[in-house]
């Protein structure tokens, strides 16, 4: 890939072929990196920006191009401290170079989001739809919930509102984390289990042959700090929030275990609790719609055929109707 830089500070993406990349600078000195096709797509229709999950980039080109398909300009964000954004910016709260995918407060992603929403608007897209995953569709509730009237729609790919454990973590744990993740944020208080990369991952099996710098099998270790604010965002959105466009949902139709390989993993959600996502679903606004995906993986969008198109036909379907 060569490094040129194109009109806009686009320049030659790691994808290849017609992708290209841009640095977005945040006011704490932070940089996310926003990427695209260089395609042309006409009529008036939404642009759908992507925001990933927890140990995690975006790479996922097959979604960008079944919703281009559709007529709908793709983006896609990576926010500070993941993939093509570890190592960049200085003075940042988060240190990204330091801690890849590690902030205290998930309130700083409203930055991110703030600065792609505008990016998107500068190249003529006045209407805007996020699709959050997981820890991705977490940070894109509390950024719609605070920011009305900005979204045409919301879309939740497995999102992540609660901790997939026992009550002793998701109560007396938490509690604790909650002091500790206050006084010693980089404390490293556990990891995510590695079966569910490693079932994904062309080196071991899998079908994606994803950057393991930027989204290693083992994964980045979860630190106090990080699991300190995303309690208290589960909690808020417990509470309830008041997202004012039209939400959609999406999850498996069944959970699976969360540790360990089973031969199921990439049949069922192994890594959250679809009981979690859909009840707290209804808490997000006044107009949600839940969709269970009969064989879907966590990442809907990686599940195996038929789940995959059929996780991607019902959100285009969705917006179609929608938007």
């Amino acid at each position: 890939m060569d490094g040129t830089r194109r009109a806009g500070g686009w320049r030659p993406d790691v994808l290849g072929g017609d992708w290209v990349a841009r640095d977005l600078d945040l006011p704490d000195g932070a940089v996310a990196t926003l990427v695209r096709r260089e395609t042309e797509l006409a009529g008036d229709r939404p642009a759908v920006l992507y925001v990933h999950g927890f140990i995690d980039y975006f790479f996922q080109t097959h979604v960008a191009e079944a919703v281009e398909a559709r007529g709908y300009r793709f983006y896609a964000l990576d926010l500070r401290g993941y993939g093509r954004s570890i190592g960049k910016g200085s003075g940042a709260p988060s240190r990204p170079d330091d801690d890849p995918n590690f902030v205290t407060d998930l309130a700083v992603y409203a930055q991110d989001l703030d600065a792609a929403a505008r990016a998107v608007r500068a190249e003529g897209h006045e209407r805007l739809v996020v699709l959050g995953h997981s820890t991705g569709g977490l940070v894109a509730s509390l950024w719609a919930d605070a920011r009305p009237g900005r979204l045409a729609a919301l879309v939740l790919n497995s999102p992540w509102f609660e901790l997939n454990k026992p009550w002793v973590y998701r109560g007396p744990v938490t509690w604790v984390v909650d002091v500790v993740g206050r006084v010693a944020p980089r404390l490293v208080v556990g990891g995510l289990d590695p079966h569910w990369a490693q079932a994904l991952h062309s080196s071991t099996g899998g079908e994606w042959g994803f950057d393991l710098a930027w989204k290693p099998l083992e994964g980045f270790p979860v630190r106090a700090g990080f699991l300190r604010t995303v309690r208290r965002a589960h909690a808020r959105v417990a509470r309830g929030l008041h997202v004012d466009c039209p939400v959609l949902v999406l999850a498996s139709a069944r959970s699976g275990p969360a540790t360990g390989w089973h031969p199921e993993l990439l049949t069922t959600d192994s890594v959250l609790d679809v009981g979690h996502i859909t009840s707290r679903a209804a808490r997000l606004g006044d107009d949600v719609t839940v969709v269970s995906v009969e064989g879907g993986a966590h990442d809907l969008a990686l599940s195996p055929e038929p789940a995959r198109s059929t996780y991607l036909r019902e959100v285009l379907d969705w917006l179609d109707a929608r938007v």
